[in-house]
């Protein structure tokens, strides 16, 4: 799909969608155009503007000349965010924005938010939407604010946990440490937290390539009045969302200590249960075996009292074990 922007006072409008024939005489006047997962007709008639469309395959290089370079006047920054699949899955992919004087084109095959939140705001974010650079800052603001968003989110789902674990309800304290069901529950929320964030800091470190990248650019750039002190700003943002990443990554990190260590105390009760059972049934075993003995000569086998005898012996040696244990606080 392609989405074009043009501007419209201080707001950016979506032109009306065209076929591929009549694209590049619609979006020659875009100020932004936003290609998602786009088709052979759609990267054509964006490279007959002067734009190399890169492919997905080329976005996911890893080395950093792949995803930060100049070619032709044009600068390819690639950065990963996390987003969603058309599936409404999480995952974390590349996008890449190519900025040239005359207009922004973003390629995109996964959908994060900002990409539908920031031409709504454009007006209100960053410098605002006259020119490709002042676009181009205003979306990594409103990213940058979107993972924010999720950063907070991670915390909050983070103090959850550590209610659940440190400050159960009174219901549960009475009855021990939470079921292990709902442990493996807060155990996979941990989890889930962890991944997000991974993704966060991912999109942070890129990020931060991207505008350091673009601040060394921007002396080239005849019109730059303003671009300078948004550029600082953005990166001391990101440099503090880092810090406070770091900070939610040791709270992910003690979560999962404290669920895990919450598991193997249930667990070790378990087991504390099963052994004390086995040892109250050690003695009367004991005895069950001696009468079980087969010699010919064993006193108590005429006598009319030694089964009921044998039956006593064996419930008094069991009293006698859990005595001991309780006076002992085993149990």
């Amino acid at each position: 799909m392609l989405f074009a922007y043009q501007r419209n006072g201080a707001k950016l409008r979506r032109l009306p969608p065209a076929s591929e024939p009549e694209a590049e005489a619609c979006f020659a006047s875009a100020l932004w155009i936003d290609l998602y997962k786009p088709l052979p007709g759609q990267v054509e008639a964006v490279r007959q503007l002067g734009v190399e469309v890169p492919t997905l395959a080329d976005m996911e290089e890893i080395e950093v000349s792949s995803r930060l370079y100049r070619e032709e006047g044009l600068d390819y920054m690639t950065v990963v965010l996390p987003g969603q699949t058309e599936l409404k899955e999480q995952i974390s992919a590349p996008v890449c924005f190519v900025l040239s004087p005359e207009r922004l084109v973003t390629v995109r095959h996964h959908v994060p938010r900002p990409f539908e939140t920031y031409p709504e705001r454009a007006d209100k974010v960053g410098l605002g939407c006259a020119r490709p650079e002042q676009v181009f800052l205003g979306l990594i603001e409103e990213i940058v604010g979107r993972l924010a968003d999720l950063m907070e989110g991670s915390g909050r789902s983070l103090d959850t946990v550590s209610r659940a674990i440190f400050q159960p309800p009174v219901a549960t304290r009475s009855h021990g440490a939470p079921a292990p069901e709902r442990l493996q529950e807060l155990l996979e929320q941990v989890g889930r937290e962890g991944e997000r964030l991974a993704h966060i800091r991912l999109a942070l470190l890129t990020l931060e390539r991207a505008v350091g990248f673009f601040a060394q650019t921007v002396p080239d750039r005849i019109e730059q009045e303003g671009l300078k002190p948004a550029i600082k700003s953005l990166q001391r943002d990101i440099a503090a969302m880092e810090v406070h990443a770091d900070f939610v990554s040791q709270r992910v990190a003690l979560a999962t200590d404290a669920t895990l260590g919450m598991i193997n105390l249930a667990q070790n009760a378990t087991v504390k249960i099963v052994s004390v059972v086995a040892v109250l049934f050690l003695p009367p075993t004991l005895v069950a075996s001696i009468y079980g003995m087969n010699f010919a000569h064993m006193p108590e086998l005429e006598r009319p009292w030694g089964y009921p005898g044998a039956l006593g012996l064996m419930l008094a040696s069991a009293a006698g074990a859990w005595a001991y244990f309780k006076w002992k606080k085993w149990l």
